[in-house]
Order: structure tokens, then C-alpha cells, then sequence
């Protein structure tokens, strides 16, 4: 399975579509294979979860995201887990626990963007 984070470096992005990179960890039998980083190509609407989806992502891990993007995600079967803190490797790790629930942190305006993983 692949897990996508946004990330701001190792850690977990505040916000999906302002992140600096996308940490991409490949997993089997809940191990982390693999991790690659990708910088982020660029914040348009819809472009990310596609591209994101098109890399065979099945999850994605994020701080704060839009209901946009969340909806995209949906109707590509990828799971969302929102409302995410600290580094992304812990992340995933307790992500393949069983143990990261999402709470939902959906952003709703852009201009906040820095605070999204706050509420």
C-alpha cells in the first residue's frame, strides 16, 4: 500500500495544497519499505489528489485540507486522515497500527491557510 503525507520537510503540512513536499511511503504487512520524497507540483484546484492518485496512492495523511480536494480523494477510493501533527514517519507508523484516526479538519477558506491544522 502507498501512503502519501503532506509534508513541510519530515513533517506533517498544516495544509494539504501548501505543503513543500509529499513524503510517499510504500508499505506491506504494516511496514514502512520505502520512503520517497516528491516537492510539491503546484496548488491548483483538483490537480493534487489526481496527481496523488495517479502515483497509486491509497491513502493520505495531512494536517488540514479542503473539502475539495477531500472530495476528489472520495470518489477515488483514497482514504483521508486529517488533522494530523509531528513527523510523518511516526504518523505512518501509527497509521499501520490501526491507532491515527482522522478528525476531520477540513478548511473551509484559503486565507487561513497556515492555521488549518489547528482546528
Amino acid at each position: 500500500m502507498k501512503i502519501a503525507v503532506a509534508c513541510m520537510g519530515a513533517q506533517v503540512s498544516g495544509h494539504f495544497g501548501h505543503c513543500e513536499n509529499f513524503t510517499i511511503f510504500d508499505t506491506d504487512n504494516n511496514q514502512i519499505l520505502h520512503e520517497t520524497s516528491i516537492p510539491n507540483p503546484g496548488h491548483k484546484p483538483g490537480f493534487l489528489p489526481n496527481f496523488l492518485g495517479d502515483q497509486g496512492v491509497e491513502v493520505i495523511i495531512a494536517g488540514g485540507m479542503g473539502g475539495g480536494a477531500v472530495e476528489i480523494f472520495n470518489q477515488r477510493g483514497i482514504e483521508v486522515i486529517v488533522g494530523v501533527q509531528g513527523p510523518a514517519r511516526e504518523a505512518v507508523e501509527t497509521y499501520l497500527k490501526g491507532e491515527l484516526h482522522s478528525t476531520g479538519s477540513i478548511c473551509h477558506e484559503h486565507q487561513h491557510a497556515g492555521a488549518c491544522g489547528e482546528h
